[in-house]
């Protein structure tokens, strides 16, 4: 859905299947990407253990009820108007969005 939207999307299921976060997140810094995740773990490497920061970072805190769903959501964050996600760490809860600046 995002791709179809235009958004350049790069998914770590599709091609490099079972890197460790750390070299995910490493992926990210050196493509200048944002991570998209259902993974708690990359506030831990950015801001305990200071790795290098990606552009920024998206952190869905919640279970799909679907498969569309996380698409759906992030899409509409996207179209947000004033809502801005470079140099953050965002946390999406379905009924909530927090954002810290990253290091």
């Amino acid at each position: 859905m995002l791709r179809q939207a235009g958004y350049d999307i790069a998914s770590i299921t599709e091609d490099s299947l079972g890197i460790e976060d750390t070299e995910v997140l490493s992926r990210a810094v050196e493509e200048e990407r944002f991570i998209l995740t259902f993974d708690r773990d990359y506030g831990e490497l950015i801001y305990r253990l200071r790795l290098p920061s990606p552009r920024g970072v998206i952190y869905l805190r919640f279970r799909p009820q679907s498969p569309e769903e996380p698409a759906i959501i992030i899409f509409n964050l996207l179209q947000t108007e004033g809502l801005l996600f470079e140099d953050r760490f965002t946390v999406v809860d379905r009924d909530q969005i927090r954002q810290r600046p990253l290091p």
